[in-house]
């Protein structure tokens, strides 16, 4: 019979730099985590009921008796010079769609392993079943620090993965890692809109990576359109101020495929790009802008022009107002009012 440690050394061997298994019934507290999240930020409250799931996973799968959460490492990989600082790493290095990639596999394998070992199994390869760096931080693979990201021994450059299993087991580390500084405030110091407000809290309707992935549809009445910088797509600002992050990204491998597309996706590159290759090729790696938006991803290049002006962008602000998506128009017409407002100040 398959025991927790078989399990461990299954997911080691599959690629997955650290693996726990903890009981269903350890998820429970996070349901408390959650409603302290909702009540500081009550704006939130209708998008995060439906984590309460996470915590009550047997409601869902009655059969489930245990959870096994896997960490991918991969603050491995090259990051060209042309997308650092625009698009968040963990987008373009992210695996969860790309069968090409080492972590696309491991979660593969592993779950055939576990399949093959006769045990049930569920997982969602896309966003998981439960709350992933709770579960984590359960199994003893890390700690929660006060930007909300997960660390292990290797920094916050985790991909977690959960998958259930109708077997009672467990194996919980103890983490290998220190816990934040009492007085350190880097992390909030850096996030741009102020969404990270205080220790191990986040305004997720404020912060930079939903602005430009989940929401933000019409960056024009966006308030905060002027503090997304220099990113497009995703933040790491909160992640790259942090202590416990530094030398942590070593680059010692290249992702598939990254170093040719990044080729493509300069703010201008975006902008002018045909439709079908953001449909075809620019959607299925970037993916939380749903297929049937994909002008969102011009709008943000034309927001991040905005605010990183340069006079050779205007000539690809007035091409853009006449896209065939109208509220890439919209936008590129209303950017092109505000830089030639800017050029005569």
């Amino acid at each position: 019979m398959i025991s927790a440690n078989d399990i461990v050394t299954a997911a080691l061997e599959a690629g997955y730099h650290r693996c726990g298994v903890i009981p269903v019934e350890r998820m429970a507290g996070y349901e408390a985590r959650l409603e302290e999240r909702m009540a500081r930020f009550p704006e939130t409250r209708r998008r995060y009921e439906g984590f309460r799931a996470f915590a009550h996973l047997r409601d869902s799968y009655p059969w489930a008796r245990s959870v096994v959460v896997c960490a991918f490492w991969y603050g491995k990989y090259r990051i060209p010079e042309a997308v650092k600082g625009k698009i968040a790493k963990y987008y373009l290095v992210d695996s969860r769609r790309d069968a090409a990639s080492e972590g696309y596999r491991a979660s593969v394998g592993f779950e055939a392993f576990l399949r093959e070992a006769g045990l049930r199994v569920e997982t969602d390869r896309d966003f998981g079943l439960t709350a992933l760096r709770w579960a984590a931080m359960q199994a003893g693979l890390g700690v929660i620090r006060k930007n909300n990201f997960f660390y292990s021994d290797k920094g916050s450059w985790e991909a977690l993965e959960a998958f259930l299993i109708d077997r009672p087991l467990e194996h919980i580390d103890t983490p290998a890692v220190k816990r934040c500084p009492e007085k350190c405030d880097l992390c909030m110091r850096a996030c741009p809109t102020k969404s990270l407000d205080a220790p191990y809290s986040m305004c997720r309707n404020t912060c930079v990576s939903c602005l430009t992935t989940w929401d933000g549809w019409d960056l024009r009445v966006e308030p905060l359109r002027d503090r997304f910088g220099q990113w497009m797509y995703g933040c790491d600002a909160c992640q790259d101020a942090c202590p416990f992050n530094r030398n942590a990204w070593t680059e010692d491998e290249d992702f598939p495929g990254l170093e040719a597309l990044s080729h493509r996706l300069s703010y201008e590159a975006v902008t002018r790009a045909d439709y079908k290759w953001l449909r075809d090729v620019l959607q299925p790696k970037l993916w939380y802008i749903p297929e049937d938006k994909i002008w969102r991803y011009k709008t943000n290049a034309l927001n991040a022009m905005l605010n990183n002006y340069r006079p050779e962008y205007l000539p690809v602000i007035r091409e853009a107002c006449d896209d065939e998506y109208p509220q890439v128009r919209e936008m590129a017409e209303w950017v092109l009012g505000k830089a030639e407002i800017g050029n005569r100040h």
